[in-house]
């Protein structure tokens, strides 16, 4: 994230795209950044209040930024799944998934994405922002006879409810609640259709909701005033961006890349190992059998320091076996947390030091989640 301009920012570069609810941001005195060619919130009165929220309360987040695409037509959830990575067969209309979009030559992450499967010829993907247009033209490029794929990146809003009182504020408004982790449902408000989805990047219970544009401003509204017993927050992209790397889950452009693959980024488990085809299957499975060189973990500080996108992880003063791509201090835990790539050699429990503009700070190499979740809780 790139923060432009101050809290006073009222008149986006032109070359930006703004949220349905741009203006609600700026009433609130949003500080605003630059995302995935977006300008979208940062923060409203601070990271750390708006993350503490989250993880005690209900916080709400504007990620309209986050690409929307749809493919239509008969055989249209076959088509997806031979090439994204998850097995779609896995799971039943109604459900979500997380899965992966690979290059098909080297295996490297060109995207990772939600597919909310609706029926045998309908899918919906939620890709990243800066990438939506790559996971559209890769999938056009392939798409059968009769398989159409539909780029939606502006016409739909996307607000997250995250938080313990997340189903009370949904609920105040008319809206359902109370299905399983990582299951849709579709629901009537103010005269249009919301998908409403278990799912967030928080690691706290918590909603998706995807809505017309035209419809956002009023859901934005009545979401404020429903959540006002239970001190509702506002959050940014910063918040957002501390409370996923505390339960280690990646970023892509930083934790997971082209030049990195799911086997690097220990995402196997969202790959359909046994499908007969999906991009950059072969490669993966090659690199499965032999074993991936380096693979990301989670580092934990044992004293001080803070780990940054780029740091050097040493293990010992001359011989570096990594490097961070993700790094903050943890408000839950009130020390700095991140993720490495590093060498597979480097296994959970060791030591390793981080550097820390030019001073070696101690972090233990650990499995992620850093907090205890909250997400699949009933």
């Amino acid at each position: 994230m790139h923060p432009v301009d101050d809290r006073e920012t009222a008149t986006p570069s032109p070359e930006l795209k703004t949220s349905p609810l741009h203006e609600r941001h700026l009433a609130l005195g949003a500080k605003l950044a630059e995302f995935g060619g977006w300008l979208m919130p940062l923060e409203y009165t601070g990271v750390l209040k708006e993350h503490n929220a989250v993880r005690d309360s209900v916080g709400v987040f504007d990620v309209s930024h986050l690409g929307k695409a749809v493919v239509r037509g008969p055989g249209a959830a076959a088509y997806v799944n031979a090439c994204l990575s998850n097995d779609l067969g896995k799971i039943q209309p109604g459900k979500a998934q997380y899965t992966l979009c690979c290059d098909d030559a080297s295996g490297g992450i060109v995207d990772d994405l939600i597919a909310y499967l609706h029926g045998d010829d309908h899918v919906f993907l939620i890709p990243n922002a800066a990438n939506t247009a790559e996971v559209v033209r890769r999938l056009e490029a392939d798409a059968p006879d009769g398989v159409t794929v539909d780029n939606q990146h502006d016409d739909f809003a996307i607000l997250a409810v995250q938080g313990t009182h997340s189903d009370e504020v949904l609920e105040a408004i008319g809206l359902p609640t109370g299905h399983d982790y990582m299951s849709f449902t579709e629901a009537a408000y103010a005269g249009s259709s919301v998908i409403v989805c278990r799912t967030g990047y928080t690691g706290e219970r918590g909603y998706e909701l995807v809505a017309p544009n035209e419809v956002a401003v009023e859901l934005w509204d009545a979401l404020m005033r429903a959540g006002e017993p239970y001190a509702i927050t506002p959050a940014g992209l910063g918040a957002r961006d501390t409370l996923r790397t505390e339960m280690g889950y990646p970023l892509h452009g930083q934790d997971i890349s082209l030049d990195v693959t799911p086997n690097q980024a220990r995402l196997g488990w969202a790959v359909g190992w046994k499908k007969e085809a999906f991009w950059g299957r072969d490669a993966l499975l090659a690199e499965k059998e032999s074993g991936a060189r380096r693979l990301l973990r989670g580092l934990v500080a044992t004293g001080r320091g803070i780990p940054r996108p780029g740091m050097r992880v040493l293990l010992t003063p001359d011989f570096a076996v990594g490097a961070v791509t993700s790094g903050t201090f943890s408000p839950s835990l009130k020390k700095g947390v991140g993720l490495a790539l590093i060498s597979a050699d480097v296994t959970e429990g060791a030591e390793v030091s981080v550097d820390v503009r030019g001073r070696p700070e101690v972090f233990t190499v650990t499995k992620p989640p850093f907090v205890t979740p909250g997400v699949r809780e009933s």
